[in-house]
């Protein structure tokens, strides 16, 4: 089988060309997961467009949108999944916080906001921590600057959030407003969409799209908070080739495995933390910390340590495995119940 203009034009680049058999590539097919949802997967390739049950094999592969994958031309089966670029994830909701993931072999993330009360730095902080983890390419870009007098201080304010970060501020509503993305939309590329609800993520895709593709909701006035107007994951080609790909809002993206990320997108934190006294020193109240005293010198804003306490702390509960948390609750519950016992000796005595 030939590397055709359909699969370059899917995002089929060398980095999957390298995986694919060379002894069998007239009965392995690659294909590519255009849509995720509760019924199964959308896949697409060369003369390919069909739906996959979510069993059996294409359950084991643990397949999420964007993913590539190899299809048997003859039974019609996906056998495989080849490596990925780029793994975005979070801990689902609930006691178990199992891992979900939310998009694969991303080029570009596109982190939305909004020039107005849901602009907020330790949400975005969180977002870019996930794409420096993953090495994609993070550009913010904040909707709804035609609806302030001067979007300026909120680009600002973005920009010191992580070094070399591009931030752009649209109309979402206007074509002409988005030319500025063109540099991330080439053929083949992917992107993806990740901002909280009601920040114009399904306007800005409408209007990069130029169709009414995805439900759009008008927001409500007293909170700027709008609610989730997508419901599966997809991907959707732009008009220049590349593919943008829509994720449902997501109030509270948690963080699972992005130490590195983390250190990256606070850089001056993580650079001045290998200087402290103490090698275990926590920046809170340590004789020796150097982070501490760069606050006390206005190098750095509290702020931003308090961000980093947060997210890290954030970080380390969600990464750790079931069973270690398990651990760690019952070596809780054992300390908790000598100290009871210890005061009920004392009150006998």
């Amino acid at each position: 089988m030939m590397i055709t203009t359909k699969l370059m034009n899917l995002g089929l680049d060398l980095f999957f060309q390298q995986q694919l058999p060379l002894d069998d590539l007239a009965a392995i097919v690659p294909v590519r997961i255009m849509n995720v949802h509760r019924s199964g997967l959308q896949i697409e390739g060369e003369d390919i467009e069909q739906h996959v049950e979510l069993t059996g094999t294409a359950y084991d592969l643990n397949l999420t949108v964007g993913d590539w994958a190899l299809l048997d031309s003859d039974t019609h089966r996906l056998v495989r999944r080849l490596d990925r670029k780029s793994l975005f994830k979070r801990r689902a909701p609930g006691t178990d916080r199992r891992e979900q993931l939310i998009a694969a072999n991303v080029d570009t993330l596109f982190i939305v906001s909004s020039c107005n009360q849901d602009f907020n730095e330790a949400r975005l902080e969180r977002y870019l921590a996930i794409a420096r983890e993953a090495g994609v390419m993070a550009v913010i870009i904040l909707t709804k600057a035609d609806l302030v007098s001067d979007s300026r201080d909120y680009v600002q304010r973005a920009s010191k959030l992580a070094t070399g970060v591009q931030v752009e501020a649209v109309n979402a509503l206007q074509t002409e407003s988005l030319e500025c993305l063109d540099p991330w939309l080439s053929n083949g590329q992917t992107i993806a969409l990740l901002g909280s609800s009601g920040v114009g993520k399904s306007t800005l895709t409408n209007t990069l799209l130029g169709l009414q593709e995805i439900t759009t909701q008008a927001i409500r006035e007293d909170d700027a908070k709008g609610r989730h107007t997508t419901t599966s994951r997809s991907m959707h080609q732009l008009p220049g080739g590349a593919w943008l790909l829509d994720t449902p809002g997501m109030r509270e993206l948690q963080l699972t495995d992005v130490k590195t990320g983390l250190d990256d997108v606070f850089a001056e934190i993580s650079a001045l933390a290998n200087h402290c006294r103490f090698s275990d020193c926590e920046h809170i109240d340590e004789p020796g910390c150097r982070i501490k005293q760069a606050i006390e010198a206005g190098d750095i804003d509290q702020n931003r340590l308090d961000h980093w306490h947060k997210l890290a702390r954030e970080e380390k509960f969600n990464s750790a495995s079931i069973a270690e948390r398990r651990a760690s609750n019952k070596a809780l519950g054992k300390m908790y119940k000598s100290i009871l016992s210890d005061k009920q000796s004392r009150r006998n005595t």
